[in-house]
C-alpha cells in the first residue's frame, strides 16, 4: 500500500503533468538544457588536425568563437516567445511526416542531441504564420500561443484558435503588454510584437531597395534592425562576403540600439554614422545653415567632377620610349587620342591614371609587331614602366589628392568660379568660400558638410567599397551629398532607408523619398509607409499631429493601438517658476516605474541641470545606460530623435522652437520631442506655446 505521503506526491505529479503552463516550463528547461550543449559542442572543438596552416587555424578559430559567444543563453530572454500548432505538417524538412506538430518560435534555433528542433528561429519560413496568420486567413495554424515572462521566466501563456468560428478576433492581451512594458536600458528587440505590416517589410528580399516612412512610435527603427537579422539568416554567406553596415545619427543613437542585434544572435553587423563614413580629415569647424546648405547640394557634385578632371592636360609633345639600340615615338595627336578616349569613358581618375601607361604601351608594342619583333605582356609592362612613359603621365594625368583639391575650391575664388561656372551662382560661391583660407589640409578647419566634399572627391578618384547592405536611419535629415555618400557604400548590393519626413530637423533635410532615393542611386526603391503607432500613447500622438499641416501636409496622421490613452498634461507657469515646475514635473515622473527623459532647447540645458543637482536630482546624458537606479536623462532637443522613454518632461517647446535657424524646422525638431514619449508625456512652460498646437 503507499503511504499518504507518495499518493500526495503523485497526485501532485499528475498534477503538473496535466497542466500546461507547467509543461511549457519544461520544454523551456529542456530547451535550455539544449542550448547549453550545442555551447558546449561547440567548445569541445578540437581544430588541431584539420587546418592545414596557422593562417586557417586562426580563421577557423574565429569563427568557432562568434558561435560559442552566439550560443550564449541570456538569462533574462526568453528562449522562446511563441508556438504554433499545425492542422498538417509543413512543407519542410523539419516536419516531415510530423502532422499536427507543434513549434516553439524564438530568437534563435535550438537542436537536441538527436539534432530534432526544440526552438526554430524567427525568421525561418515555418515561423512565419506567427507574425502573418488571423481569422481571415489562418495559415494553416490551429493554434498560436503567446508566452509572457517575468525576469526570464515563463509565467503566462495565451492562445488562439484561428479555426474556431466561436472565438472572435480579439487583441492579444500578452502582446499588449509587452508593447507597453516600460523600459529601463538599452532599446530592446520586438521579434516576439511584429506586426503583419512590419513583417512584410522585414521578411523584404535582399535584391531591392526598400525605405520605411514611419511616424512616431510605428517601430521603424526595430523593423530596420530586425530585417538586417532577416537576411542574414536567408543570405549569411553572401553578406558574409560583401559586408552590412547599420548609420544611425549620432553616437548616442547607436549605443541605444547596439545590443538588438546581439540579442539576435547576429555579432557581425558593424554602426556607423555619416560622420564616420567620411572621416578622412578631422572635422573642427562648422558651417552656418547657408553655407552647408550649399555644400550638401547635389550640384556640388558636378563642381567636384569638373575640378577633378581639369587636373588632365591634353599633350603636346611627343613620348619616345628608348628600348637598347631602337627608339619608339608616339606622336602627339596618338596619345591625346588615347588621353580623349580615356575621358570620354568617364572611368574614375585614378583607374584611368593607372590604365594610361598601359596605353601607351601597347601604342608601342603595336610599332614593334609592324617592325617585325615579337613582343609578349612582359615586354608591354616593361615599356608601361618606362621612365620616359612615367613622365608622359605625370604630365598629362597628374595625382589628384581630395582633400587638397576641396581645400583649393574652398580657398581660390578663381578657381571655383571655373569649375563651379553655370553650376552655383555667384551668391552661392560666396557663399561657401572661407574667409580666411587655411594653409595646409592639416591646419583647416574642416566643417561636417567640407568632409563629404572630400568623400565624394575620393570616390571621383578611386572607387568606393560597396557592401552587401546598408541600413540608414533617420535618412530624412542627409543632404543630398551625404546620401551620394551613403549610396556609394551600398552601389552594388542593397539598403533599407528608414525615416520620416515630418521629423526633418535640418535646413536641407528632405521633402520627399523619391528625391533621397534618387540621390542615393537607388530611384527604383520601394517606399512602404507605416502609420500605426505601437508605442506612442494617443493622447500624446493626436497632440502632436496638430503640427502636420505645417510640417509635412502630404503625410497620413500617425494613429496608435495602445488601449490606454497615456498620461498627458500641459503645465503653464510664470517665468520665474519654470525651473521649479520643471523639477516638480520630473519628481512626478519618477514616482512611475521605467525611463524618464527630460528635453530642452540646447541653450536650456546648463540651467536645468543646475536645478536638478539643486533639488538633488542624477541626471544621466543621452546615450548612458539607465538602471533601476539611474532613470532621468538630460537631453538636447537636437540629441532626442530616435530615443524613447517611457515618461517625457518638454520643457519650454517655445524656447526649443526659437533654437532652430527657421520656423518650419523649429516646429519638426517640436515634433519630434513630443513624440519621445511611451506612457506620459508633460509639457511646462511659461512663454505661450507654438500657435500651431493651438486647439
Amino acid at each position: 500500500m503507499p503511504s499518504h505521503a507518495q499518493e500526495e506526491k503523485a497526485e501532485k505529479t499528475e498534477h503538473h503533468e496535466n497542466d500546461p503552463l507547467e509543461r511549457e516550463r519544461r520544454h523551456l528547461a529542456a530547451s535550455r538544457a539544449a542550448l547549453r550543449a550545442m555551447r558546449a559542442d561547440a567548445e569541445a572543438l578540437n581544430i588541431k588536425d584539420v587546418t592545414a596552416n596557422w593562417v586557417n587555424a586562426e580563421v577557423l578559430q574565429g569563427e568557432i568563437d562568434a558561435r560559442i559567444k552566439a550560443l550564449a543563453d541570456l538569462s533574462h530572454t526568453p528562449l522562446f516567445f511563441g508556438r504554433l500548432d499545425y492542422l498538417h505538417a509543413p512543407g519542410i524538412d523539419l516536419a516531415e511526416g510530423a502532422e499536427g506538430e507543434n513549434f516553439y518560435i524564438g530568437r534563435r534555433h535550438v537542436h537536441d542531441a538527436d539534432g530534432d528542433p526544440m526552438v526554430i528561429d524567427w525568421r525561418a519560413p515555418v515561423s512565419q504564420p506567427f507574425y502573418r496568420a488571423s481569422k481571415k486567413d489562418p495559415m494553416d495554424l490551429r493554434l498560436r500561443r503567446r508566452f509572457g515572462y517575468t525576469g526570464g521566466e515563463l509565467t503566462a501563456y495565451e492562445d488562439e484558435h484561428l479555426t474556431d468560428p466561436a472565438e472572435a478576433e480579439q487583441t492579444s492581451k500578452l502582446l499588449q503588454t509587452e508593447i507597453e512594458r516600460p523600459r529601463v536600458g538599452p532599446m530592446r528587440d520586438i521579434v516576439a510584437t511584429i506586426q503583419p505590416e512590419q513583417d512584410e517589410i522585414v521578411r523584404a528580399g535582399i535584391g531591392g531597395t526598400v525605405c520605411v516612412q514611419g511616424a512616431p512610435g510605428t517601430g521603424k527603427t526595430a523593423v530596420g534592425l530586425h530585417r538586417v537579422a532577416y537576411l542574414l539568416y536567408a543570405h549569411r554567406e553572401r553578406l558574409a562576403r560583401a559586408g552590412t553596415l547599420v548609420i544611425g545619427p549620432n553616437k548616442s543613437f547607436l549605443h541605444y540600439i547596439e545590443q538588438v542585434l546581439p540579442a539576435l544572435g547576429e555579432l557581425e553587423v558593424k554602426q556607423a554614422t555619416v560622420d564616420d563614413l567620411v572621416a578622412h580629415v578631422e572635422v573642427r569647424g562648422t558651417d552656418d545653415a547657408a553655407a552647408a546648405t550649399v555644400k550638401g547640394d547635389a550640384r556640388m557634385a558636378e563642381v567636384l567632377r569638373r575640378a577633378v578632371r581639369s587636373h588632365v592636360t591634353l599633350p603636346t609633345e611627343a613620348c619616345v620610349v628608348v628600348r637598347g639600340s631602337r627608339r619608339w615615338r608616339v606622336p602627339a595627336y596618338e596619345l591625346e587620342e588615347i588621353v580623349t578616349q580615356l575621358l570620354d569613358r568617364g572611368i574614375r581618375y585614378g583607374a584611368a591614371r593607372e590604365a594610361l601607361p598601359q596605353r601607351i604601351a601597347h601604342a608601342v608594342l603595336v610599332q614593334m609587331e609592324r617592325a617585325g619583333e615579337a613582343p609578349d605582356d612582359r615586354v608591354q609592362d616593361a615599356v608601361a614602366r618606362n621612365a620616359a612613359v612615367k613622365a608622359t603621365v605625370k604630365a598629362v594625368w597628374p595625382p589628384v589628392d581630395p582633400a587638397k583639391l576641396v581645400l583649393r575650391l574652398l580657398s581660390d575664388a578663381d578657381f571655383l568660379a571655373e569649375h563651379a561656372d553655370g553650376v552655383l551662382t555667384e551668391e552661392e560661391q560666396k557663399t561657401i568660400l572661407w574667409t580666411r583660407p587655411a594653409r595646409s589640409v592639416r591646419s583647416a578647419k574642416w566643417s561636417a558638410a567640407d568632409a563629404v566634399l572630400i568623400d565624394e572627391a575620393h570616390d571621383l578618384v578611386e572607387r568606393t567599397h560597396s557592401l552587401g547592405h546598408v541600413v540608414l536611419d533617420e535618412a530624412q535629415d542627409l543632404s543630398p551629398m551625404q546620401y551620394r555618400a551613403v549610396g556609394r557604400r551600398c552601389s552594388t548590393g542593397s539598403a533599407t532607408v528608414l525615416g520620416d519626413i515630418a521629423q526633418g530637423t535640418t535646413p536641407w533635410s528632405t521633402d520627399t523619398w523619391e528625391e533621397a532615393l534618387a540621390h542615393m542611386g537607388k530611384p527604383d526603391a520601394t517606399v512602404e509607409e507605416l502609420t500605426q503607432g505601437f508605442r506612442v500613447p494617443r493622447e500624446v500622438i493626436a497632440y502632436a499631429s496638430r503640427l502636420l499641416p505645417a510640417i509635412a501636409p502630404d503625410l497620413s496622421e500617425a494613429t496608435s493601438i495602445r488601449e490606454s490613452p497615456g498620461d498627458f498634461a500641459v503645465r503653464p507657469t510664470a517665468p520665474e517658476a519654470l525651473d521649479a515646475a520643471v523639477v516638480g514635473a520630473c519628481r512626478d515622473a519618477l514616482a512611475e516605474e521605467g525611463s524618464i527623459g527630460l528635453i530642452a532647447a540646447e541653450p536650456r540645458i546648463p540651467a536645468l541641470r543646475e536645478a536638478l543637482e539643486a533639488a538633488g536630482l542624477a541626471t544621466l546624458a543621452p546615450g548612458e545606460e539607465t538602471s533601476a537606479d539611474a532613470r532621468l536623462t538630460l537631453v538636447p532637443a537636437t540629441l532626442a530623435k530616435g530615443l524613447e522613454y517611457d515618461y517625457v518632461v518638454l520643457d519650454e517647446p517655445a524656447a526649443l522652437v526659437d533654437a532652430e535657424p527657421d520656423h518650419r524646422t523649429g516646429l519638426r525638431r517640436l515634433y519630434v520631442c513630443l513624440t519621445r514619449a511611451v506612457s506620459g508625456l508633460t509639457i511646462v512652460h511659461a512663454a505661450p506655446l507654438p500657435e500651431e498646437l493651438a486647439d
